[in-house]
């Protein structure tokens, strides 16, 4: 009986490859003859006959290849992905000490932890599994033992957008429904639901905005606009804020949003509108608010649609900045990872030039620090924050 492993399928490149970047596209890469399955692990080839390195292979996909390990005498298995996972925790509770502040917290961002196109998020006893590549989702086993040593008796849900599953050619219904979990953040809870229809039902990705804007609420008058399932008007109740009002088009998370309130004992008052509509009535009615936060959804994933998505922007941010009283704080986030951060900014400047209002931008931040981006892999930092104040 032969018990050696089967050998690694090999994939040649057709041109010359310098770059660090661990995505390699299709009309890069030679076909092979025999093709492998969508998400195989495979030996790369430069053009010189020399090995790159190993990376999942997805011959289906505009990214062709996704590199994992540059090293020659690399081997990819179950030990390579618990080590990979290990580091990632580690990097959080050691350096980070994110258990300090959090039980909810990025677990893997994907290349920024060294495996392309997997995204873990830890609420609780709860590890949520996001697979935006084939490879991750092949892989899903090994990712699953090396978690469980990590974090002992913890439950799985795990899930892919169906936009992935066809561009990736790979097809996942999802786990089951689990229990939601109940996770505290700076001391303020939250109610964590990933079988819900809102990914996770929480986005850990602001939990340092969150906290520095609450530092700055007490005894005033807060909008938050796009509220999701409440996290910026929460917080901002639970800091002492003389009234909140959250505002957003989707009635399903306003429940959601109401239900994190119940759990903190405060009452923000939480609002199903359009924000459009909202904004322009409450601008004609001489409404302002002390603090005002702009959170919309992901606006597009089309690069062809970006130019769209920044007018939209720019429309919302002028609306919600007729809200601010003179001096008061704005603070606007966009997670649409094709709009650079510098081209958010122009937006702002255009939207304060439009409302004959002059922002002092006090400070520009991200995601937090359990979401690391390589310096070569601009593509992993799509949060923008903006802290400012609103002039006359």
């Amino acid at each position: 009986m032969n018990n050696a492993p089967a050998p690694i399928p090999t994939v040649h490149l057709k041109n010359a490859w310098k770059s660090s970047h661990p995505w390699i596209f299709q009309r890069l890469v030679a076909k092979p003859e025999q093709r492998p399955r969508p998400g195989s692990i495979v030996d790369v080839i430069g053009v010189d006959g020399d090995l790159i390195g190993r990376g999942f292979y997805n011959g289906h996909s505009r990214i062709a290849l996704r590199m994992l390990d540059s090293d020659p005498n690399a081997v990819i298995d179950a030990d390579w992905f618990a080590r990979k996972i290990a580091a990632a925790v580690s990097l959080r509770r050691d350096l980070l000490r994110l258990d300090e502040v959090s039980d909810a917290w990025r677990v893997f961002h994907s290349e920024g932890d060294g495996i392309s196109g997997l995204v873990i998020d830890r609420y609780a006893d709860l590890l949520v599994l996001e697979f935006f590549s084939a490879g991750a989702f092949r892989h899903r086993e090994w990712i699953q033992a090396a978690l469980r040593e990590q974090f002992p008796g913890c439950r799985f849900y795990m899930f892919a957008d169906e936009h992935v599953q066809k561009q990736e050619s790979f097809d996942f219904r999802g786990t089951e429904p689990v229990q939601p979990s109940i996770i505290t953040e700076y001391g303020v809870k939250f109610r964590a639901d990933p079988a819900g229809a809102h990914k996770t039902g929480f986005f850990a990705d602001q939990r340092e905005n969150r906290q520095w804007l609450s530092q700055q609420v007490e005894g005033k008058r807060v909008l938050d606009l796009c509220c999701n399932t409440g996290g910026f008007a929460v917080y901002a109740a639970v800091r002492g804020a003389a009234e909140v009002v959250g505002v957003d088009i989707d009635a399903d998370v306003i429940e959601i949003a109401k239900g994190n309130a119940k759990l903190n004992n405060v009452r923000p008052r939480f609002i199903q509108a359009d924000i459009f509509p909202w904004l322009r009535d409450a601008g004609n009615a001489g409404e302002q608010y002390d603090v005002v936060i702009l959170d919309p959804a992901k606006m597009t994933r089309d690069r062809e649609q970006v130019i769209p998505a920044l007018k939209k922007y720019l429309d919302m941010n002028k609306l919600a900045m007729s809200v601010v009283k003179p001096g008061g704080l704005f603070a606007t986030f966009s997670c649409t990872g094709l709009v650079s951060e510098e081209q958010f900014l122009d937006m702002l400047r255009r939207a304060a030039f439009y409302s004959n209002r002059t922002v002092q931008v006090l400070k520009v931040a991200g995601a937090g620090p359990d979401h690391p981006w390589l310096a070569q892999v601009q593509e992993s930092r799509y949060l923008k924050a903006v802290f400012c104040r609103v002039l006359d």
